[in-house]
């Protein structure tokens, strides 16, 4: 069997003396899947996320990537976060430069990239978000999603296998989030390893191939999202069903197509509701 591209095992971790921000967080992340993490504020989805970077080390447990147990130092670092990209949720965070292009071209000057390459790369990766037009504009001039958007290409210049994203979706309008998700499907498409955090439970069930949910620090439940997300204990767990799971369910109900589907799309829940 292939070994899942990450992994984590019963990872425990704690900020300060008292309570445990991880207490025994597990998850597989199969190459080339898009995974949601749902669950409460607080449950430790971020905390997770720096972990899977290597940002922090956990007190117990143990993090793989490709198979191979992470090592704090020295050359296996450096070569994890080439390939596992970390996404904040806040871009500012993130983006530091004077203009975009210098923003995104840091990184692959930082490995050690002749100029010229590095400006190939960043260029690539800004074009690939849609944003190689704004290559000259001062960072604090852009929308909120056009600096996820760099955020993004700053990490795509890296050229990672995998990109990990803390709440993709927050805060963006209408377009921003359009542009975002073509973004993420264009990504999906060229093969990368997607993995959210997120409270937005109807794109989830739509996008994800894998949820996991997290509360308290531990992963309380793992599967696909028809699975997970319609849970009727959803509300213990944290997060609200999706409109088309509640939807279904109560269809199903009335006996307007069989009680276990789960449609996933609108154009899937018209196909069921022709049917019968």
């Amino acid at each position: 069997m292939t070994a899942p591209l990450i992994a984590a095992d019963n990872i425990t971790f704690r900020y300060r003396p008292g309570n445990l921000a991880l207490d025994g967080a597990s998850l597989a992340i199969p190459a080339g899947s898009r995974v949601a993490l749902v669950g409460p504020n607080g449950a430790g989805k971020s905390t997770l996320f720096l972990h899977i970077n290597a940002i922090l080390r956990p007190l117990a447990g143990e993090l793989r990537y490709q198979g191979r147990p992470y090592r704090y130092g020295g050359d296996f670092l450096s070569a994890l976060r080439q390939k596992v990209g970390l996404v904040f949720q806040d871009p500012d965070t993130q983006l530091f430069a004077g203009n975009v292009l210098d923003d995104v071209v840091f990184g692959p000057m930082n490995l050690g990239l002749a100029a010229g390459e590095a400006v190939r790369r960043a260029e690539a990766a800004l074009d690939a978000v849609g944003m190689l037009e704004h290559r000259g504009s001062p960072v604090h001039f852009l929308s909120q999603g056009q600096k996820k958007r760099v955020a993004i290409a700053g990490v795509l210049a890296m050229e990672p296998d995998a990109l990990v994203m803390d709440e993709p979706t927050a805060a963006l309008d209408y377009p921003g989030l359009t542009s975002l998700k073509d973004t993420l499907a264009m990504l999906h498409a060229a093969g990368k390893t997607l993995v959210v955090a997120t409270h937005d439970v109807d794109w989830a069930w739509t996008w994800a191939d894998i949820v996991y949910v997290l509360a308290g620090g531990k992963t309380v439940a793992a599967g696909p999202p028809a699975e997970i997300l319609a849970r009727p204990d959803h509300a213990a767990l944290g997060f609200a069903r999706p409109v088309l799971a509640e939807l279904s369910a109560a269809l199903g109900k009335e006996g307007a197509f069989p009680g276990d589907a789960a449609p996933r799309t609108c154009a899937e829940l018209l196909a069921l509701l022709r049917k019968k």
